[in-house]
C-alpha cells in the first residue's frame, strides 16, 4: 500500500509542473515578442512614414510634395550649397609664369555641415591655396586632371568640415593663363 500512496502523490505535482512549464513558456514567448515588436518600431522601421508624418504635424499635402524629392529624411537634412571666394594663384610651372583662377561651389549635407564649413573658412582657403599653388599645368590640363582635383578637394574638405558632412564640389570658374 505504501507504494500506491508514494505514486498517487507524485502523479498530481508533475501535471502542475507541465502547467507552470508551459504557463512559463508562454509568458517567455509573449515577452519576446513584445520586444521583437518594440525593437523593430524604433531600429527598423522607415523614418517618416505615414504614421511618423502625421504625427509630426505634417499635411498630407506636404508628404506628397516629399515624395518626389527621395533620400531626404527631414527638411532640414536637405543639401546645402556654400559659395568659395575666387582664387588666383601662381601654378608650380619651372618658369612661374602660369596662373590659375578659380571659384569653387561647396555642397554640404546640411544646414550643421554649413555652419561649421563657415566657421572652418580659413582652414579652407589654406589648404586649398596649398593643393592648388602645387599644381602645374600639365597636372591641370586635361578634363581627368580636373576630375581628379575635384576629388582632392573633396578629399581635403572632408578632413577638416568632417567626413561625410561635404557631398560635392563644383567648379563655377577655372581658368588657366
Amino acid at each position: 500500500m505504501a507504494d500506491t500512496t508514494n505514486k498517487d502523490v507524485e502523479a498530481p505535482p508533475k501535471k502542475k509542473s507541465a502547467i507552470v512549464k508551459w504557463l512559463i513558456l508562454l509568458i517567455l514567448l509573449a515577452a519576446l515578442g513584445a520586444g521583437g515588436f518594440f525593437a523593430y518600431q524604433h531600429f527598423f522601421a522607415k523614418k517618416g512614414g505615414p504614421q511618423n508624418a502625421t504625427a509630426q504635424g505634417e499635411t498630407a499635402g506636404n508628404q506628397a510634395g516629399d515624395e518626389d524629392e527621395g533620400d531626404e529624411d527631414e527638411p532640414g537634412q536637405q543639401p546645402q550649397m556654400f559659395s568659395m571666394p575666387s582664387f588666383v594663384v601662381n601654378l608650380a610651372d619651372p618658369l612661374g609664369r602660369r596662373y590659375l583662377k578659380m571659384s569653387l561651389e561647396i555642397e554640404v549635407k546640411n544646414e550643421a555641415a554649413l555652419e561649421k564649413t563657415e566657421k572652418s573658412l580659413p582652414r579652407i582657403k589654406d589648404a586649398l591655396l596649398l593643393l592648388l599653388s602645387s599644381k602645374t599645368y600639365g597636372d591641370l590640363s586635361t578634363m581627368e586632371d580636373k576630375i581628379a582635383l575635384k576629388n582632392e578637394i573633396l578629399s581635403r574638405l572632408s578632413q577638416i568640415v568632417g567626413n561625410g558632412k561635404v557631398t560635392n564640389v563644383y567648379f563655377t570658374e577655372f581658368i588657366i593663363q
